[in-house]
């Protein structure tokens, strides 16, 4: 039985054409996402200087990558060190597409479009990284662009040890942070907006001035810390009658950017989500027995306790980068310690240092990131996770990514959804159905608000399930090889927020 199910117009119906006990389980729901890094050439591009065919090829080599591995989004840095990685008119072309800071891909391209284009081409969601207060990397290797705010804004920049790094004390360093959040937000169609750790910078040590972010991942901290140079802005707000003490002041300073930004994305887009990627461990008075280390709180100035209370963001994925038995960083006290930090419920989706696969020091084995993730899936109010890079992935390092297919996911899932953004479902899709030759073929029409189609098979007395984005209009149900047909076809849709509308029957088998 076959023939042509449609939709709705305007709304969805209040119950679907599936015949009672007949109904599909739930749609498995996991956010699987990568970090692809763009700083340093760690993920993309390869090096400097490609040609943009040669760009986009490793683009599409990633993402085919992702959708093969079954995982769901990519979180593309977008801006690496107050640059760019898309034409912009706030900052600077990015150094690390073409080696020089200024300078555009050859032949032009728009290299975020085509990310966001061909990721949802494959049914993955886009989300758009921001560094949100590094100017210039320790290891830049060509002159700041004359539209580089150290040379339109040096006042709002301040030199620490080998950086160069926006105040976040001063109002033009917070401005133009959140001026190119919003421009990305207006003219591109991502899915989220993310940034990542780094606020305040990482403490170095006088006078050597190197950097602590490895210091801070082993528990140590730099001694003789070098103060970040923000006496200016605090002699300000001092003159203007400010009564918190600077550690505060420079928590509060952090804390309005978040704020904003969470008020300002949703203002322009209101599906799209916002995500924060702090550093794994909590502020020193709440942590659990035995967790010991890195104070983000001290020395970040990162309240990341106050952001999840307050709900200034969707989806919170703390660099849990610590193994399970890792005394005094223990990756399932720690993700415990954040769930309980979470009173209105917002995704809780942590980072894993998949990278640290097959490294000269401190290696994991990759049994420890399948672990990482079953016991992730073992907390109801976490669900998902973020792999932190792409690059053990693509190089399939010691196996994982086979491993990951296989064990991890042997199957597609659905981002979990977001229903303080908006719960109302989208219209059901139009489905025509017939069988030709060894398959059944659907032609997909989207509804309403559809962005992805849920579609399930089922064979004897098990359902399979598959997603394709809402731009397919064709899709095949092979027969399986001993049960033959599938029994029946069943399609949803999925809007931007993971709203499912009702399921309408497609196919049945005679």
């Amino acid at each position: 039985m076959g023939g042509l199910m449609s939709g709705c117009s305007s709304t969805p119906p209040l119950v679907s054409n599936v015949p009672a006990g007949d109904e599909p389980p739930p749609a498995p729901r996991e956010f699987r996402a990568a970090w692809v890094s763009t700083v340093a050439n760690i993920d993309w591009p390869s090096k400097p200087n490609l040609s943009a065919d040669k760009q986009q090829a490793e683009a599409i080599a990633i993402l085919d990558r992702a959708k093969a591995l079954n995982l769901n989004a990519i979180v593309l840095q977008v801006r690496p060190s107050a640059d760019a990685i898309y034409p912009s008119k706030l900052e600077p072309w990015s150094e690390y597409l073409t080696g020089l800071q200024g300078q555009a891909p050859q032949p032009w391209y728009d290299p975020l479009k085509f990310w966001v284009t061909q990721a949802h081409a494959r049914g993955l969601e886009l989300h758009a990284w921001f560094n949100p207060y590094r100017a210039r990397h320790n290891g830049a290797r060509s002159p700041a662009a004359p539209n580089h705010i150290t040379r339109t804004n040096p006042a709002a920049v301040k030199t620490y040890g080998k950086y160069q790094w926006m105040d976040p004390g001063e109002e033009a360093a917070v401005k133009q942070t959140l001026d190119v959040v919003l421009d990305v937000v207006r003219r591109y169609d991502i899915d989220g907006v993310h940034i990542d750790d780094y606020f305040y910078p990482y403490p170095i040590e006088a006078p050597t001035a190197t950097g602590a972010e490895g210091a801070a991942l082993e528990g140590r901290t730099a001694k003789a810390e070098l103060d970040f140079p923000d006496e200016p802005a605090w002699q300000r707000y001092l003159a203007g009658g400010g009564r918190l003490d600077r550690a505060s002041w420079r928590r509060q300073n952090v804390n309005r950017l978040i704020e904003a930004m969470y008020e300002g994305i949703h203002r322009e887009k209101s599906w799209v989500r916002f995500g924060i990627s702090p550093f794994g461990l909590g502020r020193p008075d709440r942590r659990p027995r035995g967790i010991v280390g890195f104070s983000q709180y001290d020395k970040l100035y990162a309240d990341a306790e106050t952001w999840l209370q307050n709900g200034w963001l969707d989806y919170f994925s703390p660099q849990l980068y610590w193994g399970i038995r890792q005394p005094g960083q223990a990756y399932d006290v720690l993700l415990d310690y954040w769930l309980t930090q979470n009173p209105k419920g917002r995704h809780v989706w942590p980072g894993l240092f998949t990278s640290r696969i097959g490294a000269p020091t401190k290696e994991y084995p990759p049994q420890e990131i399948l672990d990482q993730i079953d016991h992730t899936r073992s907390r109801p109010s976490a669900n998902g996770h973020v792999h932190f890079s792409m690059a053990p992935l693509m190089e399939n390092r010691k196996g994982i990514s086979d491993q990951l297919r296989a064990v991890s996911y042997p199957g597609p899932a659905l981002v979990p959804a977001t229903p303080w953004l908006g719960n109302e479902g989208p219209c059901a899709p139009s489905v025509a159905a017939v069988r030709k030759g060894p398959s059944v073929y659907l032609k997909l029409a989207a509804g309403k608000a559809n962005a992805m189609y849920a579609i399930w098979s089922r064979f004897g007395n098990q359902w399979r399930f598959a997603v394709a984005p809402a731009s397919r209009v064709d899709w095949a149900v092979p027969d399986d090889a001993k049960l033959g047909a599938a029994d029946a076809v069943v399609v949803s849709a999925v809007d931007r927020l993971g709203n499912e509308s009702p399921r309408i029957e497609a196919w049945r088998k005679a």
